[in-house]
């Protein structure tokens, strides 16, 4: 990896959270990057709450993540509309599934997240006694694929410094990999990431059986592969990297998009499968969504 993508893919109005929040993105440890993406890091202080939403990428996320919010009257000794104050939330983390539906979430208030996306295939080895499909559709307690502690959620979280919290995910990921050794992933992890990468970069891999020759394998092999280390199988991981260029390249167009040719460019038959599969996915219209930008 020449450092964290710089891209915007998948986040719907990517300059109006960007305005909202201070998003980064961080490079892992060299032994993590055959695995992970990166990590990102938001910090938000806001007065007003403001939803985001993420078309969501053929990757397991793990999530750690503290809030403060202000309720009315609600602080010691005030009665009922006496003014705000502050309601914090204990600090904790999860593992996020690869989903299917457009993942929207409220900011408010005060608030921190570390989060690892990690390489669609890359997840396996550190929870690896379960298929990576296991915890797709979900979003639980990260302590139910990994162990995890108070002191690791400090760590992470706690410092005010970014580098910090970035040396302490680490850590923490280091030493999960090496309590749960199962080098026995190795070849399907490399061959599961170098396949998804592949589409990612290759507007032409438009086919599951072309996929499947590239990679030397049956279209059920393929199929196995993909479930047991990526989580869903190769054709929603195609479908979905084109939706994120085609929302990328509406963002950047300002909305004016020529849907017609982009919908050539991404492989599609004719704008109205580029239409149907943008509106199901994104939740509106190529034609409102670009309105809204």
């Amino acid at each position: 990896m020449a450092g964290p993508r710089r891209d915007t893919r998948g986040i719907v109005d990517a300059g109006g959270l960007f305005v909202r929040v201070r998003f980064r993105r961080r490079e892992p440890a060299p032994a993590l990057r055959p695995y992970l993406e990166h990590y990102w890091l938001i910090d938000w202080d806001l007065d007003e709450p403001y939803t985001s939403q993420v078309v969501p990428h053929p990757s397991v996320n793990v999530v750690f993540q503290h809030f403060a919010r202000e309720r009315p009257g609600s602080g010691p000794g005030s009665g009922p509309g006496s003014g705000p104050s502050t309601r914090e939330s204990r600090p904790f983390a999860e593992i996020a599934g690869i989903r299917d539906e457009l993942f929207v979430q409220e900011l408010a208030g005060r608030g921190r997240v570390c989060g690892v996306q990690f390489r669609p295939g890359g997840f396996r080895p550190f929870s690896p006694a379960r298929s990576v499909a296991d915890w797709t559709g979900r979003q639980v307690p990260l302590a139910e694929a990994m162990p995890v502690t108070d002191a690791d959620l400090a760590a992470v979280l706690g410092p005010e410094d970014e580098d910090e919290r970035v040396a302490a995910l680490d850590a923490y990921l280091l030493a999960v990999a090496a309590a749960a050794p199962a080098p026995e992933h190795a070849a399907p992890v490399a061959r599961a990431t170098g396949l998804a990468d592949l589409v990612r970069r290759d507007r032409s891999m438009r086919r599951v059986d072309r996929l499947a020759q590239a990679a030397g394998l049956s279209p059920r092999s393929l199929q196995r592969l993909f479930a047991g280390y990526v989580g869903v199988g190769p054709k929603w991981v195609i479908l979905r990297y084109r939706i994120h260029e085609a929302l990328e390249r509406a963002e950047a167009a300002g909305g004016a998009a020529d849907w017609t040719a982009l919908a050539a460019d991404l492989g599609y038959s004719d704008q109205a499968h580029l239409v149907r599969d943008f509106t199901a996915t994104v939740g509106v219209s190529p034609a409102a969504y670009g309105r809204a930008v």
